[in-house]
């Protein structure tokens, strides 16, 4: 990676924290950054990347702060960028929110955990659970003799302690699956794809070795069973405890799991999503008074299926005024900063149409056509139910010491950027 030095900075560029891991970086580098990103800014040229001289800056913001890793080399960038992320990430674990104060409240806690994250350019460990086994909230407090690094950080798997114990074994999966969909003004569907994430809760003793089971296209394909109920997933990303070369041979995912909560994959599925939620809308101008804009919305899904905390984002001009609703079921909400209604319906059965109508004072109907229409933006979630059709097949747990385990599968499907234009 060859990262020379991490900054942490506010808002002004003026450094709250900083650790110098190489030294061939002058720390005073750092006071060209912020000016460099201002004048990149006023050019319209801002770049995650800037160049001062010899000395590369990769930074990211978050909440009012920049954290900015320097390096003299062509380094690995992705690598930087995870990195930071994932100190992020950390940080956050720790303080809950991660902003200036919490950053000036913690130095001892968070120069401790730069030294940990990172060693000499390159990324340690960076598993927040591993963290603080050894390094507390009351970091300034520690003795000696507890700052000791845990077996855990030097273990073949280093994810995971050992000794850990349950009375009782169980594993929860969730299947998430975000659909992110656009639809043209004439209903075409312009962008679908689905983005899924398999995440787990583990509540497992010892140190067992998991297996996990899916109707994957490639795998089926492999055992020469039918296609017919496959899915065929693109862009797998897993978690570091899956077992790479054993998926690459014969994909079976098998991997040895972190205690509690982790993402152990997701993947992606570029096919054309027949839109859940299907919303149109009809907008009637009468002479330069008032609009009224009629939307209906229908459940294309399953009828046995129910969507839950249903949001439709309808956009009215920005000068409307004086606002009155008529919907057949739900509430609607007038929001004048964002110049949008709000029509939340709590419980939304498969098979099903609503209506919602909402009459606006307008003093100018020409501004509102000279603007445009943004489109209608729809949130929901449809528990019980993927809309790509992925399944867990089995779970299967293996621990030496032979205990039984419950898994439990639950399937939700969700709304990612989902936007109907409506011209």
């Amino acid at each position: 990676m060859s990262a020379s030095a991490v900054f942490i900075l506010d808002v002004k560029g003026k450094p709250l924290i900083s650790r110098n891991y190489k030294g061939d970086v002058p720390m005073s580098e750092i006071d060209h950054f912020m000016p460099l990103l201002v004048q990149r800014e006023e050019e319209g040229a801002l770049a995650p990347l800037l160049s001062y001289g010899k000395v590369h800056f990769l930074w990211i913001k978050h909440s009012n702060l920049y954290l900015v890793a320097t390096t003299l080399k062509n380094a690995n960038a992705s690598l930087v960028y995870s990195f930071l992320y994932k100190t992020v990430e950390v940080f956050c674990e720790y303080f809950k929110e991660l902003e200036e104060e919490s950053i000036r409240d913690n130095f001892v806690i968070v120069y401790e955990l730069l030294d940990e994250l990172m060693d000499f350019g390159f990324p340690q460990t960076t598993d927040s659970k591993i963290l603080q086994e050894y390094i507390t909230q009351q970091g300034n407090k520690l003795e000696t003799g507890k700052s000791r690094v845990p077996p855990t950080v030097t273990n073949a798997v280093s994810w995971r302690s050992e000794g850990i114990k349950y009375k009782k074994n169980e594993v929860f999966i969730d299947v998430i699956e975000s659909v992110n969909l656009l639809v043209n003004a004439n209903g075409s569907v312009l962008l679908s794809e689905i983005v899924g994430t398999i995440k787990l809760k583990v509540f497992l003793s010892g140190m067992p070795e998991l297996r996990l089971g899916l109707n994957d296209r490639v795998l089926f394909e492999l055992t020469g069973r039918s296609k017919n109920k496959s899915v065929e997933l693109e862009d797998v990303k897993f978690h570091q405890c899956v077992r790479l070369s054993r998926f690459d041979n014969d994909r079976t995912i098998s991997f040895i799991p972190p205690d509690g909560d982790f993402e152990l994959m997701s993947y992606r599925l570029s096919t054309q999503v027949k839109p859940l939620i299907w919303i149109e809308s009809v907008i009637e101008k009468f002479s330069h008074s008032r609009v009224e804009i009629m939307v209906k919305a229908k459940g294309q899904f399953k009828k046995q299926s129910v969507a839950n905390g249903v949001e439709i984002s309808v956009p009215v001009p920005s000068d409307a005024d004086s606002p009155r609703f008529k919907t057949s079921v739900g509430s609607a909400k007038y929001m004048p900063e964002k110049n949008v209604v709000i029509w939340s319906i709590k419980s939304f059965p498969g098979g099903k149409e609503y209506l919602m109508r909402a009459h606006f004072g307008l003093p100018s109907v020409e501004k509102e056509e000279e603007e445009g229409r943004p489109p209608i933006g729809v949130k929901f979630e449809i528990p019980y139910f993927t809309v790509s059709g992925i399944q867990v097949r089995y779970m299967k747990i293996i621990e030496k010491s032979g205990y039984q385990a419950l898994p439990w599968v639950r399937y939700i499907t969700q709304s990612g950027d989902y936007q109907l234009r409506t011209s």
